[in-house]
């Protein structure tokens, strides 16, 4: 073990396994989870070369090799908790993507939640057992979030009890699906539906692309991969023409929208039903926005403390450089955000799951605000994650760049989650649409719940100038800091529906006047969200009893709310929630926090329990000896395996001779 990471545990002030409990939920489910993780990373047959000196077919052919294996030991194993799946595909798929992702993460949730009774009957077995292999076709070449304009569409022909479904154009082939190129031989395609003359907008519908005896692709489907991509190299995302494919009526999901055998049509209670799985996806993302910031953090900080660099004075030794103030200012916060977004995480999956229980029973009326949440949520925190992502590879200094360093597999990992679901701005402009007609209901009279219910107190929550009252945030107390950015919130949704309203009073379109504002509707979506993640973080501080602990993620907690602050003084300067003066104070306190999280620094990214094959990396090794590590790695390259390259004698060697 490096002497100087052992320091860094012996001076913490609380238990890491205390943390790491709770993190999990109990210390029995930390058992467990360690104990699956174990099965896979001492199973040999998990055991690879580094994907970084294989190439993009070695990498593909390795993915599916392993997603096939993982689903014959998950049945072994008798591994059925839903929960317990995912953390034994989540180790085993540590350096390689699943092949078979999208068929878990939204072909079968699309099944189990938008098929009849009888559909299920049919598709569930086939789906389970992998014989009807799925993946999710949404984005086409022309349109990808404003999914409203997808052009693929679906004509049911009564005289068959068939929908004909067509790609008409280039901008309608379906492009980006994960494991659409080559591995899965359905897809869920989402199409206009056409019937009886009339379209009823974007309906789901089960196509077979390929044979599944044979795989070859089948008629009137044109099928393939669309290359080498930033990161998910070993993923065959792929493109998807369909020329009259025809499937039988009751390949439409038709659990809430229906047509009848002579083309009738039955609309569903909402139309957001239809796009149920990426909610859910989006919800889960802000778990991955956790993990994502907290893996990039560890390796980060545990370097920190084990790279030595520079003179803080004269003729002493380098210190650590941990113990620089910029190194603290550029790692601490990013630490914060990320157990803020680990218990909003948390916070989005029961809510998911609660409201769907709900909607099941027949109760819609949460689904706006989860959809608007989710939505609104995914786009800030994956904002947040994937920039903190780069901060932690540039603190790492020139090391960081290397790929045996984990980030930047980390960081082309998850880059595309600010783009798919749903492009972030597009995202933050959907929950906007919900909080202005929040705000008017409220101004309505009408009494609101949930994660807007501060918008009923909008005559009081009116922020007055500063001269004329006390300001309102006490920087030292978290309760006074939710206060101040709920107060933030509000003002800032008022000053976008205001905004939309005067754009409309001068007699422009509704569309206009949207498109004239949406830079106040984007500040009010990522002001309520920013409200919602500090909250979630006080309120998770009540449920913990261990002092220690508590104690720390106070202080996190804390910091995530003052440097909020910081990065966005002028909002609560114009609210006039704090003044000028109170900045500097401010400043100060971060400076006091950096200096009370310092000791704990390592401890905290201990507790999120990342043991070295999850986090792969050299320079986040838990015993700290990362000089020796990357020195391996490097000697592992291909362009090692001989002391001379064949390149030089074709190549090199001639050019001497001749010159």
């Amino acid at each position: 073990m490096n002497p100087d990471i052992c320091r860094e545990r012996e001076n913490a002030t609380f238990n890491t396994e205390t943390l790491t409990n709770m993190l999990d939920g109990s210390a029995e489910k930390t058992r467990r989870r360690r104990e699956i993780e174990s099965l896979v990373i001492n199973d040999p047959d998990f055991q690879h070369d580094d994907p970084n000196f294989m190439s993009r077919s070695e990498r593909y052919d390795a993915a599916v090799k392993k997603s096939s294996q993982m689903i014959m030991k998950l049945r072994d194993y008798g591994i059925s908790d839903p929960e317990e799946i995912y953390f034994y595909k989540r180790t085993a798929r540590r350096t390689f993507h699943e092949a078979f992702g999208l068929h878990y993460t939204m072909f079968l949730p699309t099944l189990y939640s938008q098929c009849t009774p009888e559909q299920q009957k049919k598709w569930l077995p086939l789906a389970e057992n992998f014989k009807a292999l799925g993946t999710y076709a949404q984005t086409e070449l022309g349109h990808g979030t404003h999914i409203r304009k997808l052009e693929t569409t679906a004509t049911y022909d009564p005289s068959t009890q068939e929908f004909v479904l067509n790609c008409p154009t280039v901008s309608s082939i379906k492009w980006w699906p994960g494991g659409l190129g080559k591995t899965s031989n359905h897809a869920i395609v989402l199409a206009q539906l056409y019937t009886l003359g009339k379209c009823h907008g974007l309906h789901a519908f089960i196509v077979p692309i390929r044979c599944m005896k044979t795989h070859q692709p089948l008629p009137g489907v044109t099928v393939g991969d669309i290359g080498p991509k930033f990161g998910f190299e070993e993923v065959d995302n792929g493109y998807l023409k369909l020329e009259n494919v025809r499937i039988p009526r009751e390949n439409m999901l038709m659990k809430y929208a229906q047509v009848e055998p002579d083309g009738s049509y039955l609309k569903p209670p909402s139309d957001k039903l239809t796009y149920g799985t990426m909610v859910f996806i989006r919800a889960m993302i802000v778990g991955e926005s956790a993990r994502a910031l907290s893996k990039s953090c560890t390796i980060a900080i545990r370097y920190s403390a084990v790279r030595h660099q520079s003179e803080l004075r004269p003729g002493e030794p380098e210190p650590q450089i941990l113990d620089y103030q910029a190194q603290q200012y550029k790692l601490f916060p990013l630490l914060a955000a990320a157990y803020a977004f680990t218990f909003v995480g948390q916070y989005m999956s029961d809510t998911y799951h609660r409201i769907t229980g709900h909607i099941n029973q027949g109760d819609f009326s949460q689904l706006p605000e989860l959809h608007a949440l989710a939505a609104g949520l995914k786009a800030f925190t994956t904002w947040t994650a994937n920039a903190g992502i780069e901060v932690c590879r540039m603190a790492c200094g020139g090391h960081g760049y290397l790929c045996c360093s984990g980030l930047p597999d980390i960081y082309v990992t998850f880059t595309p989650t600010c783009t798919y679901e749903g492009e972030n701005t597009v995202m933050m402009l959907q929950t906007a649409r919900f909080l202005v007609k929040c705000y008017r209901q409220a101004r309505e009279g009408q009494q609101l719940s949930g994660t807007v219910s501060y918008l009923n107190e909008q005559q009081r929550l009116q922020p007055q100038p500063v001269s004329s009252r006390p300001t309102v945030v006490n920087i030292n107390d978290l309760a006074s800091l939710v206060e101040a950015y709920k107060l933030r919130a509000a003002k800032l949704v008022e000053v976008a529906a205001k905004s939309l309203q005067g754009e409309l009073q001068r007699s422009i379109s509704q569309e206009d006047a949207w498109n004239n504002s949406s830079i106040e509707l984007v500040r009010a979506s990522d002001a309520h969200c920013h409200y919602v993640v500090v909250e979630l973080f006080a309120a998770k501080l009540s449920e913990i009893s261990d002092t220690a602990v508590h104690s720390v993620l106070n202080t996190l907690a804390l910091l995530y709310a003052l440097h909020g602050i910081t990065l966005n003084s002028g909002d609560f300067l114009q609210a006039g929630l704090l003044s000028v003066p109170q900045l500097s104070q401010i400043t100060q306190r971060i400076k006091a926090l950096l200096v009370e999280i310092r000791p704990n620094a390592v401890a905290l990214v201990d507790s999120f329990d990342y043991n070295d094959e999850m986090l792969n990396s050299v320079l986040g090794r838990y015993d700290g000896n990362v000089y020796e590590s990357m020195f391996e790695w490097a000697k592992r390259s291909p362009l090692n395996r001989t002391e001379v390259h064949e390149s030089y004698y074709k190549y090199m060697k001639p050019l001497r001779s001749k010159l």
